[in-house]
């Protein structure tokens, strides 16, 4: 193991530890706003993804596809907020939706009874007065805010989780797809004789332009000012006028869109498949549980640890990869529960 061995071994962490910022800082900021345990926001990495692929496949473009991936992901992530982790605002048309799934369910149900299809009017009859009867009862019905419920912000979140991969499933079937960068960031550059990939030099250089733009947003912006009194104390910043609803709304969305780029980029050497947003979630965790909850600067050194530990824990001890990579986790939570950067 030579001098080169060491360089380019970090080289490898560093770029990991860029993409798993990606995904970590959105995390962190959701749980710091809303102190919701996302438990779907593997899903949104995956579905960045899928998306970027259709976009490929559509139009050639790579370049195009990581905003419409970025789009398209926030605006999942936006509807899924504002109807199903809010216990504030559209209680109705939450109330709607969650009485019709179920109504379809036993629509379905009945149908492999009666021999009735999808499409036949006695289907969506027997739809439509299950659907009506839910409604009026669960509009009766007072249940605790998910804000104040962590199970079921837990069950909620892993049930989107799976009914997203099963949407990937039917929609991008089962196979194995790889992301292809254009032509020029597959080469490699010389530096001091060792060659290193220019695809990661351009995924740590995006995430340290993503990080710096974050950080700016944050700490010199009347929105940033929000957000951080947000995360401070939620129920003093809307004494003071700040609309904290608004808030997460904005960085729920913004969580996903950069999960959503994360699949993007990290299609290229991951590939994308089914199973990879559960492959990705623990890894964020542990990104978000070693830097602290609601910190950008605890998500990149968290981001930093993990990407290292993860490579160097492969290329030397491969039997024990796991501990090595969870070990500063459990060592750090140990030492200091709120992790590096948490608040108490």
């Amino acid at each position: 193991m030579n001098l080169n061995f060491w360089l380019i071994q970090a080289f490898n962490g560093v770029s990991y530890g860029a993409l798993l910022f990606l995904v970590g800082s959105g995390l962190s900021l959701i749980f710091g706003v809303m102190r919701i345990v996302n438990l779907s926001h593997g899903s949104y990495f995956l579905l960045g993804g899928y998306v970027a692929l259709t976009v490929i496949w559509t139009t050639g473009s790579w370049v195009l596809s990581i905003p419409v991936a970025a789009l398209a992901v926030a605006g999942v992530g936006l509807l899924m907020e504002r109807l199903f982790l809010r216990s504030e605002g559209l209680e109705y048309l939450r109330t709607a939706v969650i009485a019709l799934a179920i109504a379809v369910l036993v629509s379905l149900a009945v149908s492999r009874w009666t021999h009735a299809g999808i499409g036949s009017i006695q289907f969506w009859a027997v739809a439509l007065v299950v659907a009506v009867g839910l409604y009026f009862l669960l509009s009766r019905i007072s249940v605790v805010a998910i804000e104040a419920d962590p199970l079921r912000q837990v069950l909620l979140t892993v049930g989107f989780a799976f009914l997203f991969q099963q949407a990937a499933l039917d929609i991008w079937t089962g196979n194995n797809f790889d992301i292809t960068p254009p032509p020029v960031l597959s080469q490699s550059v010389p530096i001091g004789g060792i060659y290193f990939p220019l695809y990661r030099v351009f995924m740590i250089a995006l995430a340290l332009v993503i990080g710096i733009g974050l950080w700016l947003a944050m700490e010199k912006t009347n929105i940033g000012a929000k957000v951080r009194a947000t995360v401070d104390d939620a129920q003093m910043a809307r004494g003071v006028g700040i609309d904290t609803s608004r808030v997460s709304m904005m960085i729920f969305s913004l969580g996903a869109a950069l999960a959503a780029i994360g699949g993007v980029i990290g299609g290229a050497f991951l590939g994308v498949y089914i199973g990879l947003d559960f492959e990705m979630l623990p890894i964020a965790f542990a990104v978000v549980i070693i830097g602290g909850m609601g910190s950008l600067g605890g998500a990149a050194i968290g981001a930093l640890l993990v990407g290292l530990a993860d490579n160097f824990g492969k290329a030397l001890f491969p039997e024990i990869s796991y501990f090595t990579l969870y070990a500063p986790m459990a060592l750090i939570l140990a030492i200091k529960p709120t992790g590096l950067f948490g608040r108490d």
